[in-house]
């Protein structure tokens, strides 16, 4: 058997669907497209069959910059030590709801 030839495979895609009903978008899952317009069209063919989505992103999986796992203590260390961040310091006027 021989190893699949990755010079010649189209780029791998992120796919992210936003529901009817959500107000933002989820990852669904990976496919591999020539280019955005395919991907676009592939992803809505694959992970919208059921009409369940409204809008529907593909990013370019090598274009994704993500925090390292051993950073996690420098970007989500506990914010009891930053007690600027609590909101009780923060009076809303009566006019504001839902908040």
């Amino acid at each position: 058997m021989n190893a699949p030839d990755t010079a010649n495979e189209w780029p791998l895609w992120e796919v992210f669907v936003r529901s009817r009903s959500g107000l933002d978008h989820k990852h669904c899952g990976s496919l591999h497209a020539a280019d955005a317009a395919m991907a676009i069209q592939l992803a809505r063919d694959v992970y919208t069959r059921r009409q369940e989505g409204c809008s529907v992103w593909v990013v370019r999986s090598d274009q994704i910059v993500a925090s390292d796992p051993a950073d996690k203590d420098m970007y989500f260390d506990p914010m009891e030590d930053k007690v600027y961040r609590h909101p009780t310091f923060y009076k809303l006027p009566k006019e504001v709801d839902h908040m």
